[in-house]
């Protein structure tokens, strides 16, 4: 298993570098840099020219705010920046945000997901083999790519493609045409093997893929610390989180494979009311052990291993709170 960092939450862009390589100096494998109140591409150009080995991907990058040129040209740059180490991590966002953040259009987003990364993929096509560009589909169209904007083959070829999934649609794409999955936090170990895994072999049979193609990437809640009083607030600020996301509507799938739907109806008109810690009080204890791993330190690697071994390729910590840099080497070193 590849163990992940990431970079961007609660940071200033010019320090991106400098938190890259202190993570690659931990021995992570890569690091996801989220589009929340930055850009996630440029904190990963800063990273390129600093890190030696290691991985450097969106995670994700809202798609429909953008379109497949603009995906496809931003991302050869990091390709070629950081000498083959660039992940396009991509997700599809929500409605709401799509229509009324980004002011985008809005539709049958697996589907639409699924054109944008085959358009993707004949716009690299094009610049790489020298092919001419004709892709036209039902939602993107790209038949026009003179030499003024050809930037030529790329010599490190082009970068792997992540799909953020939940839903058994969006994994079925990513498993036909991604090279890789970002499996959502709030997915428990069940989901995943239930739900998530026999969807990606779905797509993997359309798209005359195997399993050994693919990468499964997991962020795993998390909860530890040293003293009690800061496991306290570990577990609080978990649960806190694990709320926010039971209260969306679209999440609810994974609720109610656990019998817990009602959940999802408790928490959403008190996310409508800004209400989160009350929130927060109605994960129980059950819930929270469903969702996160909940140990001493010296346990975390194990119980992760227990869980996901055999099926996650890449781990990640899911731990909105702070812990030592180094503390969380030690649980690096465990998943080796």
């Amino acid at each position: 298993m590849k163990v992940d960092g990431g970079i961007g939450f609660g940071f200033e862009p010019s320090l991106a570098g400098e938190m890259a390589k202190e993570q690659e100096r931990l021995g992570y494998d890569g690091v996801w840099a989220p589009e929340t109140g930055h850009d996630p591409f440029i904190p990963l150009a800063l990273a390129a020219g600093v890190t030696d080995r290691l991985e450097l991907g969106t995670g994700i990058a809202v798609a429909f705010a953008r379109n497949p040129m603009t995906l496809a040209m931003v991302s050869n740059d990091i390709q070629l920046l950081s000498k083959g180490r660039f992940n396009l991590g991509l997700g599809s966002q929500i409605k709401p945000h799509i229509e009324k953040r980004f002011s985008m259009p809005w539709s049958h987003p697996a589907k639409r997901m699924r054109e944008m990364i085959l358009a993707m993929r004949a716009i690299w096509e094009s610049w790489n083999n020298r092919t001419k560009l004709d892709f036209r589909g039902e939602f993107y169209t790209h038949t026009l790519m003179t030499p003024f904007f050809d930037p030529g083959p790329n010599q490190f070829g082009p970068p792997k493609v992540f799909l953020a999934a939940v839903g058994e649609l969006m994994a079925e794409v990513a498993g036909e045409v991604a090279d890789g999955v970002l499996v959502h936090g709030f997915t428990t170990e069940r989901y995943l093997k239930e739900v998530t895994m026999p969807a990606l072999e779905n797509g993997f049979k359309l798209g005359s893929k195997s399993r050994s193609d693919f990468q499964v990437s997991y962020p795993a809640f998390v909860v530890t610390g040293i003293t009690d009083e800061q496991k306290e607030q570990a577990a609080m600020l978990v649960r806190q989180q694990i709320a926010f996301y039971g209260s969306t509507p679209a999440y609810r799938p994974v609720l109610e494979l656990h019998g817990w739907g009602d959940l999802q109806s408790e928490l959403h008109p008190l996310s409508k009311a800004g209400e989160w810690v009350k929130m927060g009080s109605l994960i129980s204890d059950e819930v929270l052990n469903t969702f996160a791993v909940v140990c001493d330190l010296d346990q975390v690697a194990s119980q992760l291993k227990e869980r996901f071994e055999g099926t996650v390729d890449r781990i990640s910590f899911y731990a909105p709170y702070h812990l030592d840099p180094d503390q969380w080497q030690s649980i690096v070193a465990g998943l080796r």
